[in-house]
């Protein structure tokens, strides 16, 4: 399996910019971070370029190649045209990147006079430019990869037989709807659809009564594979470019009446937030663990599914949160509260094997395709990443600052998303935000 499994100098944790905010201890975005995103400057319509997040700044990557501050391959990476998207440079695979990301290390390493000069060329506040949706996304796959996600939902509707008897086989997932992705801040309008609450009566069309937010994680494809040819998972993160938060908005009553028998559909289409920013695989090598060792009596994964490298290093030790606010709780100017803070480490299923089940059958992934590893949720009532656990389908709602009760979300409310990995000897990256405010 294609992975760094050790540190380079690009993550000591010793590493400063002349980038201040860079060096904060807070900060998502440290040196040894740098993901990549699309910008245009706020207000204007220019076409947009390539950058990284550092501190409270973008770099313009296209900037730096025209300034000869990047050199050699990484120069070429830099100058890409990105028709809007990342997706053509992500189609190089990530030699470049790691390439690129070096020669960025190098540029903004603090000490390096001649960049730092040309900071006022180089570079933009965060504040004044607009960040688009970063890939173009042609295909989008939404797994089903934490056990405890599973076991508590599967609890609500089957007590005695929560977990399906193929779950510890086999990675589920379903196909998603690429159309309705949309970057993060973006307005989500509460979706209509056909519910059936009463199980005597006819189904009623109407605006959904019990709208959801889904904490996961979105990782990126790089280089495609062809129709008919598998990807086996010694392979598998050689076509993974990176990572993403991802909020896929639900609507638990028409999810409840239309999955029968096929699965989710219209309760899933209507919005799925992203965040601007994709955090490189190769940022994360610090935060590697193992893939969580499986209960005595669980399967042993499938041959096609299991590796040793896998097991060593397959999982991603990130720290997840959901963050809700209310409006009433922005009119009198209260901070979001957070709801939940669980591990992505803990997934059944690692991202690599969710990659090599996806084309086990020789289905080809494209540059730019998007998998979503499910709602990332823990043992812990505090760890549940979506409304239909943390407020058990309704039955235990949730108290907000102002005295409101939530068992799904309001017009009005902004849920969001927070994403980091710490580890001792090394600087804590982050993936930014993911943003979404509900409205009629």
């Amino acid at each position: 399996m294609s992975v760094a499994s050790s540190p380079d100098a690009t993550h000591d944790v010793s590493l400063r910019s002349w980038v201040k905010a860079a060096n904060e201890p807070d900060t998502d975005f440290p040196i040894q971070n740098l993901p990549f995103g699309v910008f245009r400057r706020r207000g204007r319509k220019d076409s947009p370029d390539l950058c990284v997040a550092i501190g409270d700044r973008i770099v313009n990557l296209a900037a730096c190649a025209r300034a000869n501050l990047i050199t050699g391959d990484a120069a070429a990476a830099a100058r890409f045209g990105v028709d809007d998207h990342l997706n053509r440079f992500m189609a190089q695979g990530r030699d470049l990147v790691r390439s690129l990301r070096r020669a960025l290390v190098e540029i903004l390493q603090e000490g390096n006079a001649a960049a730092e000069r040309r900071a006022s060329e180089i570079t933009l506040p965060l504040a004044d430019v607009e960040l688009l949706r970063p890939v173009e996304v042609c295909n989008y796959s939404d797994f089903y990869a934490s056990i405890h996600h599973a076991t508590n939902v599967g609890s609500m509707f089957r007590p005695d037989n929560p977990l399906l008897p193929n779950y510890k086989y086999v990675p589920i997932g379903y196909h998603g709807r690429a159309s309705s992705i949309v970057v993060s801040g973006t307005l989500v309008r509460r979706p209509s659809g056909q519910t059936r609450g009463d199980a005597s009566a006819p189904p009623i069309f109407g605006p959904t009564k019990r709208l959801d937010y889904e904490l996961e994680i979105g990782a990126y494809v790089g280089r495609g594979n062809l129709l008919g040819e598998p990807v086996s998972i010694a392979r598998a993160e050689e076509h993974l470019w990176g990572v993403s938060l991802l909020n896929d908005w639900s609507a638990r009553d028409i999810q409840s009446w239309e999955y029968q028998p096929l699965g989710p559909f219209l309760s899933k289409s209507f919005a799925t937030t992203v965040s601007p920013w994709v955090v490189t695989l190769d940022a994360l090598t610090p935060f590697r663990v193992p893939a969580p060792r499986r209960p005595a009596g669980d399967p042993a994964p499938l041959p096609y599914l299991s590796h040793a490298d896998n097991e060593k290093h397959g999982a991603i030790d990130l720290t997840l949160e959901v963050w809700l606010r209310s409006a009433k709780m922005r009119e009198r100017g209260d901070a979001p509260t957070r709801v939940s803070r669980s591990r992505f480490g803990e997934m059944y299923w690692t991202l690599a094997q969710m990659l090599a089940h996806h084309t086990s059958n020789g289905c080809n992934l494209e540059t730019g395709d998007l998998i979503a590893s499910g709602t990332v949720s823990g043992a812990a009532k505090d760890s549940r990443g979506c409304l239909l656990e943390r407020a058990w389908r309704g039955s235990e709602p949730l108290e907000l600052p102002t005295g409101e009760k939530r068992s799904f979300l309001e017009d009005g409310d902004e849920v969001t998303l927070r994403g980091y990995a710490e580890r001792q000897g090394f600087r804590r990256i982050g993936l930014g935000e993911c943003m979404g405010v509900v409205i009629p």
